[in-house]
């Protein structure tokens, strides 16, 4: 990209601007936090907020450099090599600072020590890395997974496998002997006793997993409204990994709505969200997330405006959800990845991204967003027609009260047409014979007409009447005619209750 195009992307993980030159400090933590994760370039010589590029003097970009590198030099460990360029946009001198993924974590101030000095970059701030993100980084230097690591508190003969091994059969054909298991690495031999890895006491509903992976669970809930006030369900996944992410996308497709919509002269049934891409996003959520962070679990919370998963761990550094495109594969948890995919619980390796991004396309109403939330990893499905779709919805409500009270108190026709050409388009004719009427009556006709004047239902045909295949479907207005009825309803049916018992 050119400067131009760069000045209007956000700060953020692999991007800084400072329009002078950072005090010391604060240079060397925005170096080491790029080395420490996927790499990024800072510019000096561009204001923040607002955005802007004021340059440098051309007379200091020379000492400015030898600055930049002396605190990178003396400050940072170990040895960071970064790349230091000029530019020059609209007669206005930059530096540009480059900084590599290191190959040699955990970086840290010299001055400070790897453990009151190791900065990570959380979003686009720079964050002192705590214990655990230290752990996690060597093991990044040892190419060595966090699942992977001997538990040996119990022989693996021990735990309690029955369910792992049960749906992987089921799964794969194949029976998990001690033999499979050595192979999977899901065991390793230790004095000559076999112990599990972190994966399969994972994968096991042992006693173990829930002392030492108490937040290893999905928590689901619906919302009533937009905000977190108030939860209409909820659910604690609290069952194996392998079976957790399947349990979490039940839990969204109860609580998301399946509905009509018109392409072309048909009526389609389809679900408001894209919930292939979904089903992916909760089984990398699960697959992917850091299980070495201790108080943290999957969230899965679906509002009235949008679906959010939530999982434990920054992206790992080689993936970009902005190139969803683009086949991407780096696997956090090393052992419990290739038992996914023998499990079809993923499929083939890098076809994530890519499968959301696809189905995506066809829901060009929802808006796909992802950030970087404390140390967790969110993505959102959002309906951009949400608040659009409420005032049409109010609006709708005012123009057909009548209508709607009458169905309400004093039921007609009205609903029960709707409801049969909500699947698919039908004649006049076909619709009379649903009904149970050998022709159509004048009730029904006036119905229809109603119906058509309210735009509730409309013509597949609308330029030709008369024309022997047409057809009559539901409108947009018409289904949300129905949600208003079905929401009522309820109410309704409880005023009447208490009138009685009153």
């Amino acid at each position: 990209m050119t400067i131009k195009e760069i000045i209007k992307q956000p700060e953020g993980r692999r991007l800084e601007f400072k329009e002078i030159l950072p005090e010391n400090a604060d240079l060397a933590n925005t170096i080491i936090a790029f080395a420490n994760d996927a790499g990024g370039e800072l510019y000096i010589g561009i204001r923040d907020n607002p955005r802007e590029i004021v340059g440098l003097p051309e007379e200091d970009l020379m000492k400015i450099e030898e600055q930049v590198s002396n605190i990178i030099f003396d400050r940072c460990y170990p040895a960071i090599l970064p790349d230091i360029t000029f530019l020059t946009e609209d007669d206005k001198h930059i530096i540009r600072v480059t900084v590599y993924r290191g190959s040699s974590p955990a970086y840290h101030r010299k001055d400070k020590g790897k453990q009151k000095g190791t900065y990570i970059r959380v979003g686009s701030s720079n964050r002192l890395a705590d214990e655990e993100i230290i752990a996690e980084l060597e093991r990044r230097k040892r190419n060595v997974s966090f699942d992977s690591e001997l538990i040996m508190d119990k022989p693996a003969d021990e735990l309690n496998l029955e369910n792992f091994k049960q749906a992987y059969q089921d799964k794969t054909g194949d029976i998990l002997d001690a033999q499979t298991l050595r192979k999977l690495e899901l065991v390793k031999n230790m004095n000559g006793v076999e112990y599990p890895t972190s994966a399969l006491i994972l994968f096991s509903d042992d006693e173990l997993r829930r002392s030492l992976f108490p937040f290893a669970k999905v928590e689901c809930a619906r919302f009533k409204g937009t905000t977190a006030e108030e939860f209409i369900d909820q659910k604690s996944i609290l069952s194996n990994i392998a079976t957790q992410a399947e349990e979490a996308y039940n839990f969204v497709l109860r609580h998301i709505n399946k509905g009509a919509t018109v392409e072309g002269v048909y009526t389609v049934s389809r679900w408001e969200y894209p919930v292939k891409a979904i089903r992916e996003t909760i089984r990398n959520s699960v697959l992917h997330r850091d299980y070495s962070l201790s108080g943290k679990d999957v969230k899965v919370a679906i509002y009235d405006d949008m679906v959010e998963i939530t999982s434990p761990g920054l992206l790992p550094p080689s993936i970009d959800y902005a190139a969803m495109e683009s086949r991407q594969s780096d696997a956090r948890n090393k052992v419990i990845a290739p038992v996914f995919k023998r499990m079809g619980i993923i499929d083939q390796w890098g076809n994530g991204l890519k499968l959301i991004a696809d189905e995506l396309k066809e829901y060009p109403h929802i808006d796909f967003r992802w950030k970087e939330t404390g140390l967790s990893f969110q993505v959102q499905f959002v309906k951009l027609d949400y608040i659009a779709g409420q005032e049409l919805r109010q609006e709708l409500r005012q123009e057909l009260q009548q209508e709607l009270q009458q169905e309400l108190h004093n039921p007609t026709m009205y609903s029960e047409v709707l409801y049969k050409v909500i699947e698919s388009p039908l004649s006049r004719k076909e619709i009379s014979e649903a009904l149970g009427q050998k022709q159509i009556s004048g009730q029904l006709y006036k119905i229809l007409s109603k119906l058509t004047e309210d735009k509730l239902i409309e013509d597949t045909i609308p330029d030709n009447k008369n024309h022997p295949k047409q057809k009559l479907r539901i409108t947009k207005r018409g289904v949300i005619f129905l949600e208003a009825l079905k929401s009522n309803y309820g109410k309704v049916r409880f005023e009447k209750a208490a009138a009685i018992d009153g």
